[in-house]
């Protein structure tokens, strides 16, 4: 369980703070810093937010100040010792923010980290993680209501929705619990209008994405005695030829599980510099398991993995026969 308190103390006797989340960012990584970003200017606190990766296209309206900064390590070199305290949003292990994870790493101030996933890395003063949270943005909100540290504003309430709504898989996922509902009304209330949210998301996406969309589906495969694992591949030359980015990508995967008698989906991407796997599946399947078998990480049933040095084509078998395993096993 968080202790809420110790996170608003923490907030009321530092001054400043520098938040930042994983490469890549979805909504919930968005969502959290531009949420938790108002609640420090409310109490008239210095806040930036500095992320390793530029913001989606389709999430940029949830920083509609344009707060958050794209890091550049010569503009940013001593930014890790100006604040008094560093906030990881979304994620608990240093290589996730890539390029900023040295200064991170050498920094001599505070350090916490807000997040629901499991598995967190031992670097940080404070730790306010709780697995049983649907979405970072979902921690966020409980600690404005169980402090009363600023009231729920509409500016923050957009970007907490815009998060829970993802991490839920649009409140269709297992971790949708009657409580995830009772939040999102008190949301609405606030001034939420959720199909604008959705619309902004999800059905606002560029022609390059689609058309990426059709190539994941195209590689389509089914792998198993009885089809119950799908995969799908995309090369570099399909982003080429598309011209969409690595982001575009981001809920693909869940189309691999949308095939009868499919319990376990794979997406590969290859990337400029390694490649990288997700993972999910149906059920007691524990993906994180596998991941981490290779590296990666993350929930029981949504997992990643991004290797660097590494070779997909040696990767796929492997991964693709410990997957069978574990469908076998838990499946």
């Amino acid at each position: 369980m968080i202790d809420f308190n110790q996170l608003k103390n923490i907030l009321i006797e530092n001054d400043s703070f520098l938040l930042t989340t994983h490469v890549n960012p979805d909504a919930d990584a968005i969502g959290s810093e531009i949420a938790l970003y108002n609640i420090l200017k409310e109490m008239g606190k210095k806040a930036r937010v500095i992320n390793h990766s530029i913001t989606p296209y389709n999430l940029q309206f949830l920083d509609s100040e344009n707060v958050v900064e794209h890091y550049s390590e010569e503009k940013h070199y001593n930014a890790f010792e100006e604040a008094d305290v560093l906030v990881a949003l979304d994620f608990n292990r240093s290589d996730r923010i890539v390029r900023m994870e040295q200064g991170f790493l050498k920094s001599r101030k505070i350090k916490i980290c807000i997040d629901h996933h499991q598995d967190y890395e031992n670097i940080f003063n404070y730790i306010f993680i709780d697995t049983d949270y649907s979405a970072t943005g979902q921690i966020i909100f409980d600690f404005i209501k169980k402090t009363g540290i600023v009231s729920l504003s509409y500016e923050t309430a957009v970007p907490i929705y815009a998060a829970i709504m993802t991490d839920t898989g649009s409140f269709r996922f297992e971790r949708t619990t009657p409580e995830i509902h009772k939040i999102s009304a008190e949301l609405l209330e606030a001034g939420v209008n959720p199909g604008e949210v959705y619309d902004k998301i999800f059905d606002q996406s560029k022609f390059s994405k689609i058309k990426l969309l059709g190539r994941a589906v195209n590689s389509m495969t089914l792998f198993g005695g009885n089809h119950e694992i799908s995969y799908m591949h995309l090369t570099r030359k399909d982003f080429e030829e598309t011209r969409a980015i690595e982001s575009d990508t981001d809920g693909f995967v869940n189309v691999s599980l949308s095939v009868e008698n499919v319990k376990l989906g794979l997406l590969f991407l290859e990337l400029k510099e390694g490649f990288k796997v997700s993972f999910r599946s149906k059920g007691l399947i524990p993906v994180n398991k596998l991941s981490a078998e290779f590296g990666g990480g993350g929930h029981t049933n949504a997992s990643g993995l991004r290797i660097r040095n590494g070779n997909i084509e040696e990767y796929i078998p492997k991964i693709l026969n410990r997957a069978l395993d574990y469908v076998k096993q838990y499946g």
